[in-house]
């Protein structure tokens, strides 16, 4: 049995998580994307500070190859303690 999804894969698939700023989360979440991706390409990841600046959110960009795969990394991705929030 196939689980259903409205994504055709292979796909350029934005993931996103947010934490506190004072950590180094931009290179947490790569860190667990490489994980389950091996190619990042370069300008994949970028970060945006929240309005008054305690939280942070990172987006990496990925080819994702199936929805195995993305369920993995948010899996990876919200076990992670300084994680907050995947999305």
């Amino acid at each position: 049995m196939s689980e259903e999804t409205l994504l055709e894969f292979p796909c350029q698939f934005p993931i996103k998580a947010m934490g506190k700023t004072d950590l180094e989360l931009d290179l947490l979440v790569v860190e667990i994307v490489r994980r389950h991706v091996v190619d990042i390409n370069e300008g994949a990841v970028s970060t945006r500070p929240s309005k008054d600046g305690n939280y942070m959110a990172v987006t990496v960009i990925v080819e994702a190859s199936s929805k195995q795969q993305l369920d993995a990394i948010y899996q990876d991705l919200t076990d992670h303690p300084h994680v907050l929030m995947a999305l």
